[in-house]
């Protein structure tokens, strides 16, 4: 039937809402509908490129109608089939135009939501455009005080991060999961995330860093009790011995089986470099210290 040929439908609502000296004023209500009706149309048919314009217009549609709600469905179905023709530059931003108009509406855990959307996304093609969306996602959320909807966000973070052997930013990332987690009582994702923090240090072959992090988690008294931080003073206590066969052994126990899989991966390659450096320059400590208390 003509009257649901897509095509024709977009033709008529841009008929509606062209002004002419005919037409004074736009029939956005009629026009919207038929761009719905259309953008669904070219949808079924796989005609992507055409139904994610239709859905453009019938979010506009929406605007002028003053229903920035369903304004953002519409853009939110623009995205997704974005994403199906592999156009991450209009991904991102029609994601990030959806999450606007969810704001406008005050609700920000699905504006949140929508720039998560994206970052996954756009998570392969795009990881540091991943990264910026799923931090402001997390920035909604903690604005919003659910700091416990955020922790997935940060995990999502670290993984491409780690990815891109980026060793300091992953770190960064666990901490302000480790900061998140704590101000939403998630004990258990606060004490994972600094072990994290400290076996990210250790595969990048750091432990200054690794032990610096151990000691200042260590001032939260609810990582100072906790199994993963006595897990974290093994493999430090291995690593200061020189002892590559104790880092093995510790690297491998059930102790990090409940970690991200990624932070596991990392844990089971320990030691990454030689560790025979670290109990040299630990006993060229021990024995500086011992040199400045000796009095005689």
């Amino acid at each position: 039937m003509s009257g649901s040929d897509p095509g024709k439908l977009i033709y008529k609502a841009d008929n509606l809402t062209t002004l002419s000296l005919t037409r004074w004023s736009a029939d956005w209500e009629s026009a919207t509908r038929l761009y719905e009706q259309a953008a669904n149309g070219f949808r079924v048919s796989k005609d992507y490129e055409n139904a994610k314009s239709a859905f453009e217009k019938a979010s506009k549609g929406r605007e002028m109608l003053s229903s920035p709600w369903d304004a953002a469905k519409s853009m939110e179905s623009a995205a997704a089939i974005a994403k199906e023709l592999r156009n991450w530059t209009e991904v991102i931003d029609f994601y990030r135009k959806a999450s606007e108009l969810y704001m406008q509406c005050d609700r920000p855990q699905y504006a949140s939501d929508s720039l998560a959307k994206a970052a996954r996304a756009v998570e392969d093609a795009l990881p540091n455009g991943a990264i910026k969306l799923y931090g402001d996602a997390c920035v909604l959320l903690e604005d919003d005080r659910k700091e416990q909807m955020a922790l997935d966000l940060y995990h999502a973070v670290t993984n491409i991060y780690v990815k891109l052997e980026k060793y300091t930013d992953a770190v960064a990332f666990l901490l302000k999961l480790g900061l998140a987690a704590d101000k939403c009582n998630a004990t258990n994702s606060q004490c994972k995330a600094y072990l994290s923090a400290v076996i990210v240090y250790l595969y990048a072959h750091d432990l200054k860093q690794a032990e610096k992090c151990y000691n200042d988690c260590s001032q939260i008294d609810a990582f100072l009790r906790s199994d993963q931080n006595r897990f974290a003073g093994k493999l430090l206590s291995a690593y200061r011995e020189g002892d590559v066969e104790e880092i093995k052994r510790v690297s491998q126990s059930r102790s990090i089986t409940n970690l991200d899989s990624v932070i596991i991966k990392l844990a089971r390659k320990l030691p990454t470099g030689d560790v025979a450096a670290f109990k040299t320059n630990a006993a060229i400590g021990e024995g500086e210290a011992l040199d400045e208390n000796d009095l005689t």
